[in-house]
């Protein structure tokens, strides 16, 4: 018998809303989601972004059954070379990144925490989206601030790997249908307002499947961003 209760596999298509380039694809992402029988869970990601120089990156999130990080691990690569390889660590009272990359050389930090930490951010889209699960729906739509650490403080995930805080700013909107490629789905709207990143990050909007698992199902950025990100497949395995 597997150790894991249901699978959830797909991709993300990424396009741009640029007038010069409206709707043409500017990447792409795959990915996985894991539930284990003690109600862990496990969350990989494959990310490509064409857009030079472009960017691949590999990530792996574990969650405890309270939905808490445990450890992370992430490899970038940027404009077609190695960038950087890390792993992270997160207990009640500290997070830790152990890490090579091609411009800091070999980094090991320490984190001093103040509560266990709540998300961690690793750039994947599919793990934006999750995040959108810290927001507490019993209190309705309007706007929560939380605290939580990012592998790069640039906007594409581009730097690194290494441990940088924020306060995440997210805005409840509500409930709708909404028609993606993969389907048609019962969607939760959340807007990010603010990461706290050097550089101001454009307001983010994204539409997560309405059950436990928070699933990415359309997003958009605007300001001088101007991308999108729309579901392209969806399957789940009941084991």
């Amino acid at each position: 018998m597997t150790g894991i209760t249901r699978s959830i596999t797909g991709s993300i298509q990424y396009t741009s809303k640029q007038s010069h380039r409206l709707d043409a694809e500017r990447g792409r992402e795959s990915f996985r989601l894991d539930v284990h029988r003690d109600g862990s869970r496990v969350l990989a990601a494959h990310c490509e972004i064409d857009d030079a120089p472009a960017v691949v990156r590999d990530v792996n999130l574990r969650l405890d059954a309270g939905n808490r990080p445990q450890e992370c691990f992430v490899r970038i690569a940027v404009g077609g070379q190695f960038r950087g390889s890390g792993w992270f660590a997160f207990n009640a009272n500290e997070a830790q990144c152990e890490s090579t990359t091609t411009v800091e050389g070999r980094v090991s930090q320490r984190f001093p925490l103040q509560a266990p930490l709540l998300a961690f951010g690793n750039h994947a889209i599919i793990n934006d989206a999750y995040a959108m699960s810290l927001y507490d729906l019993a209190q309705g739509p309007g706007k929560q601030t939380f605290f939580m650490l990012l592998s790069s403080p640039d906007h594409r995930g581009a730097t690194g790997p290494m441990i940088f805080p924020v306060q995440l700013a997210i805005e409840y909107v509500g409930e709708e249908d909404i028609e993606v490629i993969a389907g048609r789905f019962r969607a939760r709207h959340f807007r990010i307002l603010d990461v706290g990143m050097p550089e101001e990050h454009p307001d983010y909007d994204l539409w997560v499947t309405a059950d436990e698992h928070y699933i990415l199902l359309r997003a958009a950025v605007t300001g001088y961003m101007q991308t999108a990100y729309e579901l392209s497949s969806y399957t789940v395995v009941e084991h």
